[in-house]
């Protein structure tokens, strides 16, 4: 296994710049914590299932490989399909992380927290205001099936199953302050029933609880709408903004969190002292991109949250020059880019977080990202982002 090839000072600790080969284990008394966006979603339900079942699927082995390299303890998927018998899970687990990917250490993960998402369940209404009812933009959460762009938290520490929570049919009416989204008239966008009915998450916001050896950790999980794919109302920008602004009262907690009841009809948010990360691809970039008012500044600020780490890497700053004409209106710094949507013709960006509370120690965190020849640079293409890890005490 070869060593991280730079160390640079950054802040409260050492921010490793990934040279390809598999990351150094984090220091003793720490723990690697991972969100990895691994884009494993089929065209039709069941397909992703028989395609890992046969234990030869290209992109599987890519996003194991990462996995075995990275070695996270814990880590949150986003986008792999969502079934409730848990085929795909297994055979991506049996079939490709416990078996060695170019010559990695296999992974096992005994803990996992798989839930119900809420995209491609038919709302019922017409969501996306053409007139028709039944298509994916009219389900809860964009999708043409249900459970498209699932997710998973895979851990080797055990799950509170009991202490975790999920947000998967909160209201966004429930929501003071609601972005109601409107027609350029001024005209409410949805009508009256659908947005009475209208679910504030596009997958769903978990709050998994892992219990580590002397105390527990609050994993907030997501996968926000792109505020993208609209029109000039904005309604996936507006969305994006408010599940983000969930997660950032659900940390803040007290009176500021009292109106967020869970699908077990328990309302609430964290409590003070309480350690937790936020995890996901939140779709939302701090300086380019469509978000709406700047989204996920309501977490870069929070004053619960540590963001004096920011996670770089090599090969982000790499695809940006590759693809100059794309990324060129971009103003941020291509090091944190986490999505690689060149290749499709768009700019890249910041997607991808994992973002600790000030409980917890940040001692090193980066974007799994090699740059041309380097082992491990092949591997990142079996998904357009990036996986992000962060070393806390």
């Amino acid at each position: 296994m070869g060593r991280l090839a730079i160390l640079v000072g950054f802040g409260l600790g050492l921010l490793p710049v990934v040279g390809g080969w598999a990351l150094d284990p984090p220091p003793e008394g720490a723990i690697r914590i991972a969100t990895y966006n691994i884009a494993m979603y089929r065209d039709q339900a069941g397909q992703l299932a028989a395609e890992l079942a046969g234990g030869e699927s290209p992109q599987a082995a890519m996003v194991a490989e990462v996995l075995q390299r990275v070695r996270p303890d814990t880590v949150l998927l986003n986008e792999i399909d969502y079934e409730e018998s848990g085929a795909a899970l297994k055979a991506f687990r049996e079939g490709y992380l416990a078996k060695s990917q170019a010559g990695m250490e296999p992974l096992e993960y005994p803990y996992a927290f798989y839930r119900p998402v809420n995209t491609g369940v038919d709302s019922t209404y017409d969501l996306d205001g053409d007139g028709q009812t039944g298509g994916p933009a009219d389900a809860f959460g964009f999708g043409q099936y249900p459970g498209k762009y699932g997710m998973v938290v895979l851990s080797k520490f055990p799950i509170d199953e009991a202490a975790s929570r999920t947000f998967q049919k909160f209201l966004w009416k429930n929501q003071p302050g609601a972005l109601l989204t409107k027609r350029p008239d001024g005209s409410p966008f949805y009508n009256a029933e659908a947005w009475n009915n209208f679910r504030l998450s596009s997958k769903s916001h978990w709050d998994v609880a892992v219990k580590l050896p002397n105390r527990m950790l609050h994993l907030l999980c997501s996968h926000p709408t792109p505020p993208v794919f609209d029109g000039p109302e904005d309604r996936n920008g507006l969305r994006n903004h408010d599940e983000i602004r969930l997660i950032a009262d659900y940390a803040t907690g007290g009176e500021q969190a009292e109106y967020l009841v869970d699908d077990a009809g328990v309302s609430g948010g964290l409590r003070a002292g309480e350690a937790f990360i936020v995890l996901g691809d939140l779709n939302a970039d701090p300086v380019d991109g469509a978000s709406y008012n700047h989204a996920i500044q309501q977490l870069l600020d929070h004053p619960r949250i540590n963001s004096s780490l920011t996670p770089t890497s090599a090969g982000g700053k790499l695809a940006s020059e590759q693809y100059a004409e794309i990324n060129a209106q971009h103003q941020g710094d291509p090091a944190h880019d986490t999505a690689n949507f060149s290749v499709d013709g768009q700019a890249n960006l910041r997607c991808d977080y994992a973002l600790p509370s000030r409980e917890l120690k940040p001692l090193a965190t980066g974007i799994y990202w090699p740059t041309g020849d380097e082992p491990g640079a092949d591997a990142v293409t079996g998904s357009d982002h990036r996986l992000v890890w962060v070393d806390v005490r």
